[in-house]
């Protein structure tokens, strides 16, 4: 029998079961990868603390050891390669940087010359290949750099022009590396700063053990997880569900991009010769609201009742329906109120709801920002 919340659904135990299972597979393999990246750090510290060499390692070897040199570790597998064009490469040091995965490939401007036995020693590093020896004495080598993408080491030292190095097998170069890192650490007496450099990594990446996550609970689901998307689907239905209305309300029932408007004629007021008595309570109008004070104008030639509620002005610019206006007259913003840059419009006079009036009708921006096309403006 499916277990059920006390308003009798089961959607909210099927959640949290999603949910707890996400987690801890999160989880699980977000600690895998911290494991791995742990015990690498701990066996590069084991590694730099136990590090040695001995003069019976180069027993067998075709190469001849200094009375204070010993072999500290041999790779059967490598080939020597020569830079063609030659750069300056950073100075040896002591970083034990984490490098991404490594590609088996030779990188461009690199041709392999040689291949044998890559040797370190306590002194030196040798590659005892098939057309002879190649030596990079650890108190020569001026520049040392190691390809972040490739198996590649190169190499610069003070006797020689030409930039060298080794190609060696993908899961075998970051071993190398390291290990070719502690022997020019010995020949500096620099190991201890190595070792206190992974004591420091290892500190660090113990802060970063991730935590086991907390168990969901059916009470902690929220109607939401219902909607594809969550949150976000729910929040962009609300927003189109408010604007919706609004757009109606706001849009104009005529199109101001077709045919010119009708307008029906005021009805002009009373005279004077009309007796009050004869006009009911209900057919009294209000008196129209104070206009602002305007500058003296030329007396209008046309009454507002012909002009169908355009403001008065000598042009003869009305709302009744006729001419579309293209190029006004140098004074309308004299007359109308007129929107900032209102010459820069490319279209016909037309008032905005606003009450603001624009030379850009027919066009999808027409009073775009003063709440869209209210009318034309007609001659």
């Amino acid at each position: 029998m499916a277990k059920t919340d006390s308003t009798g659904s089961t959607w909210r135990y099927r959640w949290a079961h999603r949910q707890n299972v996400r987690r801890v597979s999160t989880y699980r393999g977000a600690e895998a990868a911290w494991r791995r990246r742990d015990d690498e750090l701990r066996r590069l510290r084991a590694l730099a603390a136990d590090f040695q060499g001995s003069a019976a390692a180069g027993a067998g070897l075709a190469l001849e050891l200094a009375a204070d040199e010993v072999v500290l570790w041999a790779l059967p597998a490598a080939q020597l390669v020569e830079v063609r064009h030659t750069t300056v490469l950073p100075a040896p040091d002591l970083t034990v940087a984490r490098t991404g995965p490594l590609r088996p490939r030779r990188p461009d401007g690199v041709r392999v010359t040689d291949a044998g036995m890559a040797v370190i020693t306590s002194r030196r590093l040798v590659l005892l290949g098939g057309r002879g020896r190649r030596d990079w004495a650890y108190g020569r080598i001026t520049g040392l750099a190691h390809d972040p993408a490739a198996p590649v080491t190169v190499i610069q030292v003070l006797d020689r022009r030409r930039t060298s190095g080794l190609l060696l097998p993908t899961d075998a170069a970051p071993d190398f590396r390291f290990k070719l890192t502690l022997a020019f650490a010995d020949a500096i007496e620099q190991r201890a700063a190595v070792i206190a450099q992974l004591d420091e990594l290892i500190a660090e990446h113990a802060q970063l053990k991730p935590f086991r996550p907390a168990v969901a609970t059916p009470g902690q689901a929220r109607l939401s997880s219902f909607v594809p998307g969550g949150r976000r689907s729910i929040a962009v239905a609300a927003a189109i569900a408010l604007l919706v209305p609004a757009a109606l309300i706001e849009s104009d029932p005529s199109d101001p991009t077709g045919g010119p408007e009708v307008a029906v004629a005021a009805t002009p007021a009373p005279t004077a010769s009309v007796a009050p008595a004869r006009i009911g309570p209900a057919l009294a109008l209000k008196p129209p609201p104070p206009k602002p004070t305007r500058s003296p104008r030329p007396s209008p030639s046309a009454t507002q009742g012909s002009r169908c509620g355009a403001p008065e002005n000598p042009l003869g610019y009305d709302f009744c329906g006729g001419t579309r206006i293209r190029k006004p007259a140098a004074e309308v913003c004299d007359w109308f109120a007129c929107v900032p840059q209102f010459w820069s419009g490319r279209g016909y006079l037309v008032q905005c709801r606003d009450g603001s009036v624009s030379l850009a009708g027919g066009r999808s921006n027409a009073c775009a920002e003063h709440r869209g096309v209210r009318r034309t403006i007609t001659k």
